[in-house]
């Protein structure tokens, strides 16, 4: 496999990633109610951490969605209708679940190609050496970049039916308008008839949602508080770990889990990249995330606010989790979803 990073990467230097981490620190902590963005958990020790988390008995999503991929690529296929496509995965990481997909095609067509899209180049190596070795036969072509700006380099270099890969529950990182809006950019960048697989985790007990997000091992506590030591490491903090705790609960209103890092005591926090000194209250909430489940129902509706029809949708045997199987319809009208309400 090669890979192409995109022009638009190459310009993002350490010392510009470090600017925008910085900057978003101090909107996050100058806000009225404290936050930090999730994508500042993914440094080396945050990835390492989530992929422990994923392994964990109470941690069901990564799981599930690997019972449905092993048993969904006849399927797809049958959709495909034995012509030439490509399979576009964005957020491909390490491809551990594509990689089961990708091996069910494989026994029944060899009329494709897997283009994985990372914004991580370190992790479009790693991949790189690990299809080589898993899934020699198969033609790669990889993308370092943004999704969008990778799925427009495409339309520019190839004209075969695409099926875009959105697995794991990414999608319920997004409330329900900025959704309909990621989605529709993706329905946007693609052509009538082009398939969109992406998982949904799904509205269950609210027990299960809530061990999932508070291991007894304490590793999702780790990998939350993980950004408080990046931003000792990156910026010069001066956070002391042992003066915040996690907490992960359920909020039914909004259909989401929610994630936090709680301080334990009143606590001054001098970041010396900001030059800045931050003051957190006892038992005041920094929100780090939110992860929304969704109802069948749910599914339907977001498909049908975006431009896409629902062809199927496979959920696990505990019916904890689903993968909906989308089609492009151009004849959708053009919305404004600028002020989208769900």
């Amino acid at each position: 496999m090669s890979y192409l990073v995109l022009d638009s990467l190459r310009h993002q230097t350490q010392d510009v990633l470090k600017e925008q981490f910085a900057f978003d620190v101090l909107m996050g902590f100058s806000a009225p109610s404290k936050f930090l963005p999730s994508k500042y958990f993914y440094d080396a020790t945050g990835s390492r951490l989530f992929e422990q988390i994923t392994e964990l008995e109470e941690y069901y999503p990564t799981r599930c969605e690997f019972e449905i991929l092993n048993k969904v690529g006849g399927e797809i296929a049958e959709f495909m209708q034995g012509k030439p496509f490509e399979i576009v995965e964005l957020g491909a990481g390490d491809g551990r679940k594509t990689k089961v997909l990708l091996s069910q095609l494989l026994k029944l067509t060899d009329q494709f190609s897997y283009i994985p899209i990372d914004i991580s180049e370190s992790a479009m190596a790693d991949l790189d050496d690990s299809l080589k070795q898993s899934h020699p036969s198969l033609t790669t072509h990889g993308i370092v970049g943004d999704y969008f700006a990778s799925i427009r380099h495409l339309e520019n270099t190839s004209d075969r039916r695409k099926l875009v890969l959105l697995l794991g529950s990414n999608i319920g990182n997004f409330d329900f308008p900025s959704a309909k809006r990621f989605l529709h950019s993706i329905w946007k960048c693609l052509n009538h008839n082009d398939l969109l697989l992406m998982g949904f985790d799904l509205k269950k007990d609210i027990e299960v949602l809530t061990r999932a997000y508070n291991d007894k091992h304490g590793i999702t506590r780790d990998f939350n508080l993980n950004v408080l030591t990046r931003i000792n490491t990156e910026l010069d903090g001066e956070f002391d770990i042992q003066r915040f705790t996690h907490h992960g609960m359920y909020n039914p209103r909004h259909g989401a889990m929610e994630s936090y890092l709680v301080s334990l005591e009143h606590q001054e926090v001098h970041i010396g990249a900001l030059e800045k000194t931050f003051e957190f209250n006892a038992h005041e909430a920094i929100h780090l995330e939110l992860s929304h489940k969704y109802l069948l129902s749910d599914m339907q509706h977001l498909a049908e606010q975006t431009g896409f029809s629902v062809l199927k949708n496979w959920q696990d045997s505990q019916c904890y989790f689903a993968d909906g199987l989308w089609q492009v319809n151009k004849d959708f009208p053009e919305k404004d979803f600028s002020r989208s309400e769900y």
